[in-house]
């Protein structure tokens, strides 16, 4: 296929520029070195904290990144020596919770959860926010990725940084500060939950109380989400607390089994949360059906009643010559008298069969 020929340039038009890269710094949110578990004092780049590190033959960096994109990211794996698989998916964030290894590097994708607060459950449009965390640790450095703006890793430095004893096990004990933390999230994520499925299991068994069932869909659809950002962890935890060859040592492997009981307690209850709210989708549907049929009902009863009249008038609309009664005095009267006899008479019995 012949290459598209282009298009000349005007006389005195300038070829646009090419915009420059964007420096690494931008995307650094913290970046420090830690020797025997205490952080050194001044201001680190990227390049100069991993320098300090070596030079020093002890101690190990931590760099902080938040959204970096990828000409940022690469410039950080060139100096880290980080894999180009790593790099990427660093960048595109929507990754599933997943631990995979490059030679000496863990790499571990983290889902976060953020509950967003609401008046009511029946109204809410976002129950669930979600973002991302990747950890890269090495022999002498960690890097972190963040993305989303619930994501903030600065409680977690700040409380490893007054422990110095667990942050001197190395970069391994701040992966698990972080799976930690993600993990106590989504404690405190299905906690706010529990209450918004409690509310709407009690507006759905309220009889004064009519709730859309897009509603529940809408829970549902959250709990769905929650599901894919914690289930899939499980895994990842399970390779992190035993299994040959595993890179983490023997004094942070305790912390990760800590760490997997909570996610086990997340996970069920998010299964029975979907339990309940499938069981609501049903009893909203048949709360529907006995409505409509309700509904139905009403209407049959006053086609009823209005059939009589109408019947009456049909009958006597026809004004036959040979009809006795249409030449009698009094057969008006009669028959209007007929008929609202029949009319009480039908109401009576629909009201005492709750059909009215």
């Amino acid at each position: 296929m012949p290459s598209m020929p282009s298009l000349p340039m005007r006389t005195g038009q300038k070829a646009p520029r090419p915009k420059p890269p964007i420096p690494a710094v931008r995307a650094i949110v913290d970046c420090a070195v830690y020797v025997d578990g205490r952080r050194l004092p001044g201001k680190y780049t990227h390049e100069s904290a991993l320098a300090e590190v070596r030079e020093r033959g002890e101690g190990f960096v931590w760099l902080g990144l938040l959204a970096p994109d990828e000409d940022q990211m690469a410039r950080v794996a060139s100096t880290y020596g980080l894999h180009e698989l790593m790099v990427e998916d660093a960048v595109h964030a929507h990754q599933r919770p997943k631990l995979e290894r490059y030679d000496e590097v863990v790499f571990l994708v983290l889902r976060t959860v953020c509950y967003v607060p609401h008046d009511s459950v029946v109204t809410a449009n976002e129950i669930v926010e979600t973002g991302e965390i990747m950890v890269l640790a090495g022999d002498d450095f960690v890097v972190t990725v963040r993305h989303g703006d619930h994501t903030g890793l600065a409680a977690v430095r700040t409380a490893l940084e007054d422990n110095p004893e667990r942050l001197a096990l190395g970069p391994t004990s701040v992966l698990h500060a972080i799976a930690d933390h993600v993990v106590d999230s989504y404690l405190d994520v299905t906690e706010s939950i529990e209450e918004d499925v409690d509310s709407m299991e009690e507006a759905v068994f309220n009889p004064q109380s009519t709730v859309a069932i897009e509603k529940i869909y809408l829970l549902k659809r959250e709990i769905v989400e929650l599901r894919k950002s914690v289930i899939p962890l499980s895994n990842p935890l399970l390779r992190l607390t035993r299994g040959p060859g595993n890179p983490i040592p023997k004094e942070v492997r305790r912390y990760f089994r800590d760490v997997q009981d909570h996610h086990t307690i997340v996970a069920e209850r998010i299964a029975e949360f979907d339990e309940v709210l499938s069981s609501l989708v049903d009893a909203a549907l048949a709360k529907v059906a006995v409505q409509q049929n309700t509904d139905m009902r009403k209407i049959s009863a006053w086609v009823a009643i209005a059939a009589v009249p109408t019947m009456v008038a049909g009958i006597y609309g026809m004004n036959f010559d040979h009809m006795p009664e249409l030449h009698w005095e009094y057969a008006y009267y009669v028959v209007v008298g007929v008929i609202v006899l029949v009319i009480v008479g039908l109401f009576v019995t629909f009201r005492r069969n709750n059909w009215l």
